[in-house]
């Protein structure tokens, strides 16, 4: 990724700060967006330290719609001519509390899936001009499907993919990349309090899978790690009738 300009939404991500460590590493242009400034602030200063060309950050929430037209202007003018853009940003739902509260299951929804239909909306045109480049959204396989146990984040995040697929058409005739991440769980600072079990992966080898892929793959769609498709693919295969007997 020598040379090129990435822009990060959800900059201070565990998976993004992994993703970007390796863009430093290779002295790309990096600008982090998030809501946390102390913490974009010492991401910079890392990155300047590992090789970046350079590292701005910019202070956002992205959940915040009405403020996405102004983040894009910012970030446009800020690293001029951006060639990548990485989400990594989301809210891991409580799944029974969404089931109990409307706000909160709306503000998941918002988070997860419509504050990224609206910002990728905003993009479109900044990379349809360039002819070129890379969109890489980080999804998940809870999109794969509607489960008991979390089928309020995992219908964000399906509608999530489902935009992408007509995304990248789309972005495909004007000579773009649209990458499509589908994540088992991962070690991170969204999953903290979650009970880790033999599931989880280490946010390392992901970033290193998506970064990999970013750069110079030429997949629609991948899987972190590879052996969730085919769990997936099961996952999938369990019909109906069966699936809302089982609590999974």
């Amino acid at each position: 990724m020598k040379g090129h300009r990435l822009v990060i939404f959800g900059g201070t991500s565990t998976i993004a700060g992994e993703v970007a460590r390796l863009a430093a590493r290779d002295g790309s242009r990096i600008l982090l967006i998030g809501r946390r400034p102390g913490r974009l602030q010492h991401a910079a200063g890392d990155l300047l330290a590992r090789g970046a060309a350079s590292a701005h950050w910019l202070v956002a929430d992205l959940a915040d719609v009405s403020s996405h037209a102004a983040v894009v202007a910012e970030a446009q003018s800020t690293l001029q001519d951006f060639d990548t853009a990485l989400f990594s940003y989301g809210t891991l739902t409580v799944n029974d509390r969404a089931e109990l509260l409307v706000d909160y299951a709306l503000s998941e929804i918002t988070t997860n899936f419509t504050s990224m239909v609206s910002l990728l909306t905003l993009l479109a045109p900044h990379f349809e001009h360039r002819k070129a480049g890379c969109v890489t959204v980080i999804s998940s396989v809870a999109g794969e499907r509607g489960r008991r146990s979390n089928y309020v984040y995992g219908s964000a995040k399906g509608g999530l993919s489902t935009f992408l697929q007509g995304y990248r058409a789309r972005l495909f005739h004007s000579g773009v990349r649209v990458l499509t991440v589908k994540p088992g769980p991962v070690e991170s600072t969204m999953t903290a309090r979650v009970p880790h079990n033999r599931l989880f992966t280490p946010a390392a080898p992901v970033a290193q899978r998506i970064y990999r892929q970013m750069t110079r793959g030429s997949r629609d769609v991948v899987y972190a790690p590879a052996y969730w498709k085919f769990v997936m693919f099961g996952v999938r295969g369990v019909p109906e009738w069966l699936a809302k007997r089982l609590s999974f």
